[in-house]
């Protein structure tokens, strides 16, 4: 079986299918995660940690915010520098971050804190933000209500960010205390070839057996049919994005 460590670090080999298919954040729910963190003005200092290829850091950038990029993945920073032009890019991780105490107005996470050891990298994080400073935790989902979004999650199987989300908050430690969450619901249109390039930008499948992804492929190819995802046709696939917010003491 594959180990969560494994998944964790495997996305630097489908780099190409998480650029392509994985959907970037909504600025309004980029915006609330930051608020917190305001400098009378001042652009905030931003640590984007588990960054990718950068879809996070692009909406921060966007925001005005001063951005560091931090991954445990080198091929991945190299697709967000291709992407996101004059951001500083740090190998790391959440339990180990590559940057000075209190030296950060936030600290945000998209699609990571799953993957961390949640006791060692609260400390750690709390570590590098100033007093006042924010711990935020952003999340697309797939709006699942919707009947074949729930059918390609049972092809592909849940994400261990989904299965974490739905038993409650993630898990955060001291010196924080209880996370603030808001969730916006937006849709994301997606071509067969975006739609191929999600299923296969999950860890799941980058990890798994040969006739397993074949599995996969057959069968979303199937639903891609059935739901006219066809040529260049173009669908809507619905997003719940969730984000979670708590300040440093």
């Amino acid at each position: 079986m594959t180990s969560d460590r494994e998944m964790s670090t495997s996305f630097g080999r489908a780099v190409g299918a998480y650029e392509a298919g994985r959907p970037e954040y909504p600025s309004t729910a980029v915006a609330w995660l930051l608020a917190p963190a305001g400098r009378d003005g001042r652009a905030t200092r931003v640590a984007d940690v588990g960054a990718g290829t950068g879809k996070l850091t692009r909406t921060l950038v966007e925001l005005g915010a001063e951005v560091v990029a931090v991954d445990p993945d080198p091929e991945m920073l190299a697709a967000l520098r291709d992407a996101v032009r004059a951001v500083p890019t740090f190998t790391g991780t959440a339990e180990r971050l590559p940057l000075p105490d209190a030296s950060a107005d936030a600290v945000v996470l998209g699609q990571a804190w799953h993957w961390v050891e949640p006791i060692a990298a609260s400390v750690e994080v709390a570590r590098v933000l100033r007093p006042g400073g924010v711990l935020g935790l952003i999340w697309n989902i797939r709006d699942e209500s919707v009947p074949w979004v729930s059918r390609l999650t049972a092809v592909m199987r849940g994400s261990n960010a989904e299965k974490m989300l739905a038993a409650g908050n993630p898990p955060i430690a001291a010196p924080f205390a209880a996370l603030e969450s808001e969730e916006w619901h937006w849709s994301r249109p997606m071509t067969r070839a975006t739609l191929t390039a999600m299923v296969r930008s999950r860890s799941y499948i980058i990890t798994a057996a040969d006739d397993e992804r074949a599995r996969i492929e057959q069968e979303i190819a199937a639903l891609f049919d059935e739901i006219g995802a066809i040529g260049d046709a173009v669908v809507d696939l619905p997003y719940v994005t969730r984000a979670y917010r708590a300040v440093r003491p």
